[in-house]
């Protein structure tokens, strides 16, 4: 008996060792240009999320609801594979308060375009849309690594399904 609580005791050193190893060396391969992306992305999916929460207070209509939700969910995925690389990252806690000048600069664009009218709120959500499949594209074209492609071609996906509502939404004013 105390021969195998030994062995697994060592066993399980060892495969803390591994895992450790493992996270660093992941860590220690991602190229800065990858890094930088990420962080980059979770504060566009935030800025994505802070747009339509504040049109949900003023339009309260269920698109704005739905969609940041999603946003949100974006970003939990965002960070997650920050987490699992063991980047440190700061964000916001703050609505539309963004560390990134540009996305700051275009947040109060943003808000200030949508607050015209409803019609104007729904074309704010398309060109986020627009642009977060952009740049989202471009980040999967510099990463190496699938974990980070998948997460990006699975954030593709589903801002592909918010244009669609928007556009969907827009057919109907």
């Amino acid at each position: 008996m105390e021969l195998m609580k030994t062995a697994i005791f060592k066993l399980s050193i060892l495969l803390i060792s591994l895992l450790t190893y493992n996270s660093f060396s992941q860590s220690a391969n991602l190229s800065n240009q990858e890094v930088t992306d990420m962080k980059y992305m979770l504060e566009e999916e935030k800025l994505a999320r802070d747009v339509y929460e504040y049109f949900d207070d003023i339009y309260n209509l269920r698109i704005f609801n739905n969609i940041k939700i999603s946003e949100q969910r974006h970003m939990d995925m965002i960070e997650y594979l920050l987490n699992s690389y063991k980047i440190s990252y700061t964000l916001s806690s703050e609505r539309g308060i963004f560390y990134n000048k540009q996305l700051q600069t275009t947040y109060n664009q943003l808000i200030k375009q949508g607050i015209q009218s409803q019609h104007h709120a729904l074309e704010v959500g398309k060109m986020i849309e627009v642009q977060d499949i952009d740049d989202l594209e471009k980040a999967s074209k510099k990463t190496s690594h699938s974990d980070i492609s998948s997460v990006y071609s699975k954030l593709i996906m589903a801002s592909n399904n918010h244009l669609q509502a928007f556009n969907r939404n827009l057919s109907r004013i």
